[in-house]
């Protein structure tokens, strides 16, 4: 969109110079191939050795991601893993010779741990089991030979944290879990001392022991709706640092004593949105910053050294967010990532001590921002009243008026869209379509009151938010009503098939990515470690007994003789969340009408497309259905 203040200056200036000269338009952007939207970054993920000598990133070898390590200030750098059927997961420095590293197989997410020296030696599995799902709970900075993991290897249903010797491979279980716990809290010592349970299959209980010697006692039970989450313990372990609504409709930052089971002071609030992300200095044992997120992140500092920091980077990258994504045990070398809605930013190495930032790479060199478009936030009154943010990316150098719309529901659905950039919405802003992402209610970081509104509301309320802002860009002129898409992934892609199904005329076509078709068989699949949540997810989506009939009237796939309009649905054939028989039931259901379906279904795959030619195949075959079916002249696919 063109920058308001620059147009009111242009015409000011034509008045008085008595020129008629319309402002300069952007220029149309080129169409960029698929492929450079998403193909895997040059080098990305990077972070810093604990002793400041090297830093390491993944970079593609054989088109999955593996990890490299570099020493500071030298060209070379050495390949330390090699997988060739799966991307590296996720890595971290375990100490100053090693790194360990998380893969699953095929997108099943069962991770398994792996450690690899910096020079590639040493390569081992550390839990190489099957059907076995290993986690990280606490990285030991300072133990340098020990880490703790949770695996679910002895009940299916409940993962036991495990103390592991990274030489050894020693493995010694610290607690065995009574099949409730979800969450297991470490003290600064690495001492395994809270947890959080699901107790009378509704309730949350924080757990909490003085030492590792005695058992858990409960000292806090609330509804799930209501919570007091553990971040970290304060720096003379006693008490907690928290994130808290209890008693209010955002949480706060609040410090919580154990030992009475009490809210002793409020350190951070923020009036509109929740606040949950808290950062402190390892090194100095202060708090630094807490984060939360309005239409942008945004960043409370506690801490004066923290503050400057920040200052001193944003100084020389003033046009992007800036964050710091690792630091060296002295903290005086940090990893700084830069991005904005237009660019996925770069990586720079700082020196505090020397006082200069060096540029290290561009995540994505291939794309020019300025032939990005701009990603605006918006909001919206729903219906019944409520406050829907969200945000509005339309395409550069084509007017604002009767465009295309792809409305691209959010996955979760209890999480949220944020401002940066995204892939999925550049390629179609840059195919001339209008997009439009909301937070409807349920979304997360918008307090209580309107995450509970989305309850019980799948199909209903919640589908109404979506269905408001389309009516709301159709009557602000931007969105042509006889040319508008839906697509989303996971929930998103129900929202597309519920769109389709109880909005049937509002919508030309809809691309449904592993989403669920089926209330009933989705809550019968659910992978076996989300058990203990059942009762929760009845609650929130619908109980298949209590609730039968809202859940049938709420599945798309017993209403599927409604649905006019054109549908392709991609779905990966080992995905744990959204099982395949969801999208294997929604094309037999099209089909028995003798309409097809286009579908995409891929075998090496789970809950989204990670392997880069899955995801061309992915967006190619997109983008083609949605210029065929929005009678797109803007790219001919």
């Amino acid at each position: 969109m063109k920058n308001k203040i620059s147009l009111i200056l242009s015409l000011g200036m034509a008045l008085l110079i008595g020129c008629n000269t319309a402002p300069p338009k952007e220029e149309r952007a080129p169409i960029i191939p698929v492929e450079d939207f998403f193909k895997n970054p040059e080098k990305t993920s990077f972070q810093i050795s604990p002793d400041g000598k090297y830093f390491s990133y993944k970079a593609p070898y054989e088109k999955r991601m593996n990890v490299f390590v570099q020493e500071v200030g030298k060209e070379a750098a050495v390949q330390i893993t090699f997988e060739t059927d799966r991307d590296v997961a996720g890595y971290f420095w375990a100490n100053e010779n090693r790194v360990l590293y998380l893969k699953d197989d095929g997108g099943n997410e069962n991770f398994k741990l792996y450690g690899v020296n910096i020079d590639g030696s040493e390569a081992v599995c550390f839990t190489d089991f099957e059907n076995v799902r290993t986690g990280i709970i606490d990285d030991l900075q300072d133990i340098p030979e020990e880490i703790i993991i949770s695996m679910n290897k002895r009940n299916p249903q409940a993962f036991d944290p495990y103390r592991l010797n990274i030489s050894t491979g020693e493995m010694t279980m610290l607690y065995e879990n009574p099949g409730n716990i979800s969450q297991w809290v470490t003290d600064h010592d690495g001492k395994l001392r809270a947890a959080v349970a699901v107790t009378d299959m509704i309730n949350q209980t924080v757990m909490y022991r003085e030492t590792e010697e005695d058992e858990f006692k409960g000292i806090l039970t609330t509804s799930f709706k209501e919570q007091m989450s553990p971040v970290f313990f304060t720096f003379d372990n006693k008490m907690f640092y928290a994130a808290s609504n209890i008693g209010r409709d955002k949480a706060e930052i609040v410090i919580y004593d154990p030992a009475t089971s009490t809210e002793k002071e409020v350190l951070f609030k923020h009036p509109d949105v929740d606040v949950g992300g808290l950062n402190y200095s390892r090194k100095r044992k202060v708090l630094t910053t807490a984060t939360y997120t309005t239409d942008k992140r945004g960043q409370h500092f506690f801490d004066d050294e923290a503050k400057k920091l920040y200052e001193r980077l944003e100084s020389e990258l003033p046009d992007y967010e800036v964050y710091i994504t690792s630091a060296n045990k002295d903290e005086d070398k940090f990893l700084i990532r830069t991005y904005s809605d237009r660019s996925l930013g770069a990586y720079y190495f700082f020196d505090s001590k020397a006082d200069k930032l060096t540029h290290l790479t561009d995540v994505s060199p291939w794309l020019d921002e300025k032939q990005m478009a701009k990603m605006k936030p918006i909001k919206y009154t729903s219906r019944d009243g409520m406050t829907i943010n969200g945000y509005l990316t339309l395409p550069v150098g084509i007017e604002a008026k009767n465009l295309p719309l792809v409305v691209n529901p959010h996955g979760g659905p209890w999480a949220r869209d944020n401002w940066g950039f995204n892939p999925e919405v550049q390629l179609l802003a840059n195919r001339g379509y209008a997009v439009l992402q909301m937070n409807f209610r349920g979304s997360t970081g918008y307090g209580r009151a309107f995450w509970e509104a989305s309850f019980k509301q799948w199909g209903l309320s919640m589908q109404d938010d979506i269905t408001d802002g389309v009516k709301w860009l159709i009557e602000k002129g931007i969105a042509d009503k006889d040319r508008i898409a839906i697509y989303g992934g996971s929930y998103g892609g129900y929202a597309t098939l519920a769109g389709l199904v109880y909005t049937p005329d509002l919508y030309k076509c809809g691309v449904d990515y592993v989403g669920v078709s089926n209330l009933f068989t989705f809550m019968n699949t659910i992978p076996p470690y989300w058990e203990p949540y059942r009762e929760m997810l009845y609650e929130m989506v619908g109980d298949p007994v209590k609730d039968s009939v809202l859940l049938a009237s709420a599945s798309p796939v017993f209403h599927a003789e409604k649905i006019k309009a054109a549908l392709f649905i991609a779905q990966g054939a080992n995905d744990p969340r959204v099982n395949i028989d969801e999208s294997d039931q929604m094309v037999a259901a099209m089909k028995a009408r003798g309409v097809d379906v286009e579908y995409l279904v891929k075998d090496n795959e789970g809950h989204g497309f990670r392997n880069e030619e899955n995801r061309f195949d992915f967006y190619n075959s997109m983008s083609g259905f949605l210029a065929k079916h929005l009678n797109n002249e803007t790219v001919d696919e």
